[in-house]
């Protein structure tokens, strides 16, 4: 993939992934779509297929001997929901950094106590997901479903989302303006998502390559008012939002589990008011978010 290039976050072109469910369908697909973009897919696991490989990728029965024979540092997941607990705490004690979960329909409760147990005896393991598109670090790593062909390397905006279109769109509209990206984060739209804005404004904004921040969030919770709390705490890099949902009715789940209004609580209405008092620009559309950041890079 090149010589190393400008920082970035989470992953970069020395990220060595075990794909857990590789010998799935969908794990397949993205595993070797992931290989081709250039990503050192270097091991798959499955118990039961221990000694095979697919494509010319050595599966292996555990995470721990996947990472013994290969070094692999990170672990990507798409296994069905009732065996994500078993497989992030098998990544974790495998020894790998990032554990990145595409799966969606996780139960809530298993969210909660997987962060639990994260925090508790992994807290070096970072936990993506789960029901998220992944990370990409565009030309040099690409973990998890998102598109390469719609993201564009060289920096200098970083993207992070609870919303996998959304995502997609954000790349696509500032690719088309020529704008490339540093690192692009899907956090999931789940109730408990293992990474949070927070977690990644805090990684843009000592990340020197990273000159601004677009961060697109949707109703639901209130992560978007704890990140506007941290842009006002003092994050010097600038950052444009855009918020989802801005009709959705009280009481209406819209697309993802942590994605409904109870009450006054949740609304687009207070997190674009919460983002715009800490002096964060909102976009009325990811369109507008998009040309709002290309203004403000075209201005610094």
């Amino acid at each position: 993939m090149g010589s190393a290039g400008p920082v970035t976050i989470f992953v970069d072109e020395t990220t060595r992934v075990v794909y857990q469910g590789l010998t799935g369908s969908q794990g397949r697909f993205y595993g070797l779509r992931n290989r081709a973009y250039g990503t050192l897919v270097v091991a798959g696991t499955n118990p039961k297929k221990a000694g095979s490989d697919v494509e010319g990728v050595p599966v292996y029965a555990t995470v721990g001997e996947a990472v013994a024979a290969t070094g692999a540092t990170a672990s990507c997941i798409f296994v069905p929901a009732p065996a994500v607990m078993a497989a992030v705490l098998e990544a974790a004690e495998g020894g790998v950094e990032l554990v990145v979960v595409i799966t969606e329909g996780v139960p809530t409760h298993d969210q909660a106590l997987l962060r639990s147990r994260l925090a508790r005896h992994f807290p070096e393991v970072r936990l993506l997901g789960p029901n998220c598109p992944g990370v990409i670090s565009p030309g040099r790593c690409n973990i998890g479903i998102t598109a390469g062909e719609i993201a564009m390397g060289g920096g200098p905006v970083g993207i992070v989302s609870r919303s996998g279109t959304l995502t997609y769109q954000a790349l696509h509209e500032l690719t088309r303006a020529g704008i490339g990206q540093t690192t692009c984060v899907g956090i999931g739209g789940d109730p408990v998502p293992g990474t949070t804005f927070v977690d990644c404004l805090a990684a843009f904004e000592a990340d020197p390559d990273t000159t601004a921040v677009l961060l697109i969030g949707e109703i639901g919770g209130s992560a978007e008012e704890e990140a506007a709390e941290f842009v006002a705490d003092g994050m010097t890099t600038p950052v444009v939002a855009y918020v989802a949902g801005q009709t959705a009715p009280p009481g209406r789940r819209m697309g993802h589990a942590g994605a409904i209004v109870s009450g006054n609580r949740g609304t687009a209405q207070a997190k674009i008011g919460a983002l715009k008092q800490a002096g964060v620009a909102v976009g009325g559309n990811p369109s507008e978010a998009a040309a709002l950041v290309a203004s403000l890079v075209a201005g610094r």
